[in-house]
C-alpha cells in the first residue's frame, strides 16, 4: 500500500519532500513509508536523501505537570488563601515528591512563607510551567532561556526524528516488477524464462555462518598443558578408569587407612560393585606389611591394616592413583628413567560453591630416575612452569602422606599483585616405593595442580560452576578465544 502510493505519487510529481507529511497526509504510519522508501532505493527506483529534526518532547514527569500542574502550584493551591497550615498538615496534602520540589521552586519565585506554619506572600499566581509544557506538547516552539529552564528541570528531552526526501532514481516505474530469483522446471516447460528478469547476484555477499562444533575452554587449556608436557619428554598415562580400588587409590601411597580423606563425607564409595577382585597378592602383602610394622627405615602406622578396606571401590580422588599403578608395572621391568604426565577427572565429595565442585581436572607429572633431589624436583618445576609464563616461584613446605619432602608452589600474580598457590609437590616415599621392588637409589619426583583454577584465570570466570557442568552458557563455548598459554 505504501509502495503503491509513492511510486503512483512519483508519477505526477517531481518530489516527495518530506516523507513524515507524506505519511501523514496518506494515512500511512511512517515506519512503513521508511521501509519501503529503503528498499525502492535498494533497486534504484527512486532516489533518497536523510531528512533529521530535532525536537522536543515531555518526560513522563513532565507529563504528569501538564495534566495536573506544577509542582509549585500544585503547593501554593494546598496553602489557605487567609491563615497558615502547618508543614506537617501541607505534607499529607500532596505527593512526597510535589510537596519538595514545590517548597523548593515556591519559595525561590517567593510565593509563599515557609515557616513552621506555611502561609501565602501572594493571592495569585500564574502556572508558566504548565503552560510552557503544554506548547511544547503541542508541537509549538519556545524560547531557548524556557527550553534551559525545563531541561534543567528534566521536564523535557531532546528526540531527533529521522525522515527522507524522495525523488525518482535511474529505474523508475509506476510499478515494480517482480525479478526471478530461480530458474524452475515451470519456467522451462511453459517457455516463459525468455521475458523473465532475473535479479542479480551479489557474488560479494557473506553466506550464513556454518555451524560448526566449538572446543570448549579447559579442552584448550588442556591441550596447552599436553603440549608442554610432550615439548619437555613427558609419556602420557592411561587415565580412562574413573572407577577405582581404596588399594590403589590409598593404600599403595602409603595413605593410612583411618586417614579422613578415607571418609564418605569426602570419597565417593561405590553400591555395586563395591568392592575390587583384582589386586596383586604379593605386592598387596607387602603394602599391609609396611603399613603395620614399617620397613625400608619405616616403623609404618602401627596399626592393625584391613582388607576389606582396601578392596572398596570408589570414583578416584586424584590422578596419582594411576601413577601408582604405573610405577608398579615399571618397577617389574629392568630399570629405565621415565617422565609420565596425566590431565584428566577426578571426584570428591564436597560442598558445591564458586571455587569447588565435586567433579574436577587434575594434572600431574612425575619423573623417575636414579639420584633425584629435592634440587631436581624445583628444577623441573622452574622448567615447567615457565613455559606456562610463571618465572616467579616460591616453595612452602608442606605435608603429604606419601611424599617426603614435599612443598606447596606459589606465583606471582602480576594482575592481583600478590603470591598465589598453583599447585603441591614433593618426592614419592621409599615406604611406597620399595615395596613396588624400585632399587634403593631410584627416586620419584611429582607435582600436580587443577586444570580449572588457570582456565578461570586465563578467561576471566570467578565462578567454576560457570566453566564446568550443566549451568555453563553454551555461547562462552562459541566466543571464547584460543588458549595463549606456552605460545611464544
Amino acid at each position: 500500500m505504501a509502495e503503491d502510493a509513492i511510486l503512483g505519487y512519483l508519477s505526477t510529481a517531481e518530489e516527495i519532500p518530506d516523507s513524515g507529511l507524506f505519511a501523514s497526509q496518506h494515512c500511512l504510519p511512517h515506519n512503513d513509508v521508511v521501509n519501503v522508501i529503503k528498499s525502492l532505493h535498494g533497486f534504484r527506483y527512486i532516489d533518497a536523501q536523510d531528512i533529521k529534526r530535532e525536537s522536543w518532547v515531555l518526560t513522563d514527569e513532565g507529563k504528569k505537570y501538564a495534566a495536573d500542574g506544577s509542582p509549585e502550584v500544585q503547593l501554593f493551591l494546598a496553602i489557605p488563601q487567609e491563615g497558615s497550615i502547618s508543614k506537617d498538615e501541607l505534607q499529607k496534602k500532596l505527593e512526597p515528591s510535589v510537596f519538595k520540589i514545590g517548597c523548593s521552586q515556591a519559595g525561590k519565585n517567593k510565593w509563599v512563607d515557609m515557616g513552621k506554619q506555611v502561609s501565602r506572600k501572594v493571592q495569585h499566581v500564574e502556572d508558566k510551567v504548565k503552560d510552557l509544557l503544554i506548547r511544547v506538547q503541542n508541537g509549538e516552539e519556545i524560547g531557548k532561556d524556557d527550553v534551559s529552564s525545563l531541561k534543567a528541570r528534566k521536564l523535557i528531552v531532546a528526540q531527533t526524528w529521522k525522515g527522507y526526501s524522495v525523488r525518482k532514481g535511474p529505474n523508475y516505474a509506476p510499478k515494480r516488477k517482480k525479478v526471478a530469483t530461480d530458474l524452475t522446471r515451470e519456467n522451462l516447460q511453459r517457455g516463459d524464462w525468455k521475458e523473465l528478469e532475473f535479479k542479480e547476484y551479489n557474488f560479494n555477499a557473506k553466506g550464513p555462518p556454518a555451524e560448526a562444533g566449538h572446543l570448549h575452554p579447559l579442552l584448550k587449556v588442556k591441550q596447552q598443558f599436553m603440549n608442554i608436557f610432550l615439548q619437555i619428554g613427558f609419556e602420557e598415562m592411561p587415565t580412562n578408569n574413573f572407577v577405582e580400588s581404596s588399594f590403589w587409590n590409598f593404600d599403595a601411597l602409603f595413605q593410612p587407612q583411618q586417614h579422613p580423606a578415607r571418609d564418605s563425607h569426602d570419597t565417593f564409595f561405590l553400591e555395586a560393585p563395591s568392592t575390587t577382585r583384582e589386586l596383586p597378592e604379593d605386592y598387596v602383602q607387602l603394602v599391609k606389611r609396611v603399613h603395620e610394622s614399617g620397613g625400608y627405615g619405616s616403623r609404618g602406622y602401627m596399626y592393625d591394616w584391613k582388607r576389606e578396606e582396601a578392596n572398596k571401590n570408589l570414583l578416584r580422588t586424584h590422578t596419582t592413583a594411576v601413577s601408582a599403578r604405573m610405577l608398579y608395572a615399571l618397577a617389574k621391568q629392568p630399570f629405565a628413567p621415565k617422565r609420565y604426565f596425566s590431565i584428566d577427572r577426578v571426584f570428591r565429595n564436597e560442598s558445591v560453591d564458586r571455587t569447588h565442585l565435586a567433579e574436577f581436572h587434575q594434572i600431574e607429572g612425575l619423573v623417575c630416575d636414579r639420584g633425584l633431589t629435592l634440587g631436581d624436583l624445583i628444577g623441573v618445576l622452574d622448567n615447567f612452569f615457565s613455559r606456562l609464563g610463571m618465572s616467579k616461584l616460591r616453595f612452602k613446605p608442606a605435608y603429604n602422606p606419601y611424599t617426603e619432602p614435599s612443598m606447596e608452589i606459589f606465583s606471582y600474580h602480576e594482575g592481583l599483585k600478590k603470591w598465589v598457590e598453583i599447585g603441591n609437590s614433593g618426592m614419592f616415599r621409599p615406604e611406597m616405593l620399595l615395596p613396588m621392588g624400585f632399587p634403593e637409589d631410584v627416586r620419584v619426583i611429582a607435582w600436580g595442580l587443577s586444570l580449572e583454577r588457570p582456565t578461570m584465570i586465563l578467561y576471566g570466570i570467578d565462578n567454576i560452576r560457570d566453566l564446568f557442568g550443566h549451568k555453563v552458557d553454551l555461547s562462552l563455548i562459541k566466543r571464547n578465544p584460543i588458549c595463549r598459554i606456552g605460545i611464544n
